[in-house]
């Protein structure tokens, strides 16, 4: 117990000093929300990486999908390595980066607003964002108190009350540069953690080969899919290869229209550190999301199976089972700052992403237009708290599994932003109705599905994202096109021209 309150309280006086540190460089806004969009390569990559994984995926998801699917699970993680990260780098890096700035845009709502010249989208944004985002903060608090529970023995209603004020300090004191940088510490110790845990589950069952050989050995229950078959969690696409899609598209595809992922492409410095987070992002993913998934596929050597084929732990406890079977005291330490890092830099990139978009968008928006910068970080971090707080009301609702949280979350809100902000940042043509039409289904699939159970929750959010991607430039197709020279003035950023070095590029010679 000694070394595992050592770990925690070496790691809160290292994020404590790190927002006190960048406390002291905040001057406004652009330094709170964007880091002055001066954030380097490596910073930018982690934050995005960071962002991306959280307890609810090392946690709720690995468990949760790693007892349906076997090790086939671990797909997940190559696609939101190579769809979620490189993809979503290489598509909107540069682009967004480029005519956020020209626009002069902080937050997604009021890129819609200057995009498609439109005060009403960016209301509707905002509280679409506000929203959506707290059951998303909530299910990473579920995540971080079944690792507390299990490590110290401690009701999940403190855990969850702890890391909430810890977070509060660093975010509300040192605003993005803190997190980011923040960001950059806890992805290293999450890199590292990420592999010793691999090792371990394994090594405590023999290693990889007898691991697998014990796998083959266990069937899906009775009415699941591929119930019966025997070796079926060893094979290459799992019991449910069909659901197993849904939750790769969800988790991968729709980082490129959640707020807090885009956000990361608004502060970064310049077209080197562009093409350099790419790799390094991509890299980051891979190990942290594939090593997640991979560990989550061998629950079923740890936990036993109820009455009804579900872990007799619930789902969200099987990874913190596996860890305290499997793992020594140092080890959990080492796993609970891991989780914590993960977690935290998550919780801080959807407090800023709320917080900033409620105080740009909605109140000097509409109520305060001549709100002055000092004004603006004091009601900030105001609202940071308060989102911390809702976050935590939600949390210690009973009977919310993580994942349901977060495919609610990520459904919601990928589908309704995917699709007008990434058709925006590359064709003239989408038009003000698309955006209100991808706003209105987006959230329309995945809140009916949430109350008739039509479909899985992860199910319903990739349906949600596939439908308004088709249904954007349909609905452009035939709705009023918005005036030429605004769109014009808007695209104008991707044609200036820049002098360069010929190393750069190759002369017309």
């Amino acid at each position: 117990m000694v070394v595992k309150i050592a770990c925690i309280a070496v790691f809160a006086l290292i994020t404590i000093g790190i927002g006190i540190y960048c406390g002291k460089k905040v001057k406004g806004t652009g330094d709170f929300v964007l880091g002055g969009r001066n954030v380097g390569a490596w910073f930018s990559a982690f934050a995005y990486g960071t962002s991306y994984f959280s307890a609810v995926v090392f946690v709720g998801y690995a468990g949760t999908f790693g007892w349906r699917f076997g090790i086939s699970a671990f797909w997940i993680g190559i696609a939101n390595a190579l769809l979620g990260s490189l993809m979503a780098w290489v598509v909107l890096g540069r682009r967004t980066r480029v005519m956020t700035k020209h626009l002069d845009s902080a937050t997604m709502p009021d890129f819609f607003e200057k995009r498609y010249n439109s005060k009403a989208l960016k209301l509707a944004a905002s509280l679409i964002i506000f929203a959506f985002l707290i059951p998303y903060s909530a299910s990473i608090y579920k995540g971080l108190s079944g690792i507390f529970e299990m490590a110290f023995n401690i009701r999940f209603e403190y855990c969850i009350i702890a890391m909430a004020v810890l977070t509060a300090i660093y975010v509300v004191i040192g605003g993005y540069k803190a997190a980011a940088l923040n960001d950059f510490v806890q992805g290293i110790i999450m890199l590292v953690g990420i592999v010793l845990v691999v090792w371990n589950v394994l090594a405590n069952k023999g290693g990889f080969t007898a691991a697998i050989g014990a796998l083959s050995e266990h069937t899906p229950e009775a009415g699941a899919a591929g119930s019966g078959i025997k070796g079926v969690f060893v094979s290459m696409f799992g019991p449910d290869p069909w659901a197993l899609l849904g939750v790769m598209i969800l988790t991968s595809l729709g980082t490129w229209g959640l707020p807090q992922m885009v956000h990361k492409f608004y502060s970064i410095k310049d077209e080197k550190a562009i093409k350099q987070g790419t790799i390094i992002s991509t890299l980051f993913a891979l190990v942290v999301a594939g090593g997640s998934y991979f560990i989550g596929g061998f629950g079923r050597l740890y936990v036993e199976k109820s009455a009804s084929g579900t872990p007799v732990t619930g789902y969200d406890g099987v990874v913190p089972t596996m860890l305290s079977n499997s793992l020594s005291d140092l080890m959990i330490g080492l796993i609970v700052v891991l989780v914590l890092s993960a977690s935290m830099s998550t919780l801080s990139s959807l407090v800023i992403s709320s917080s900033s978009t409620i105080t740009l968008d909605l109140i000097k928006g509409f109520f305060w237009k001549n709100m002055s910068e000092k004004k603006q970080v004091l009601i900030m971090r105001i609202l940071c708290a308060f989102f911390i707080v809702l976050s935590i009301v939600m949390a210690l609702q009973p009977g919310n599994l993580i994942s349901n949280l977060m495919a609610i979350s990520w459904g919601a809100l990928a589908g309704a932003f995917l699709a007008p902000f990434m058709y925006g940042l590359f064709s003239k043509k989408i038009t003000k109705s698309a955006v209100w039409v991808s706003f209105v289904v987006g959230i329309g699939i995945v809140s009916v599905n949430h109350f008739t159970g039509t479909l899985e929750g992860t199910s319903a959010g990739a349906l949600s994202m596939l439908v308004t991607l088709v249904l954007v430039p349909i609905v452009s197709l035939i709705t009023p096109k918005l005036q030429k020279e605004h769109v014009d003035h808007c695209f104008a950023c991707y044609e200036e021209k820049v002098e360069t070095t010929a190393k750069k590029s190759l002369s017309e010679g």
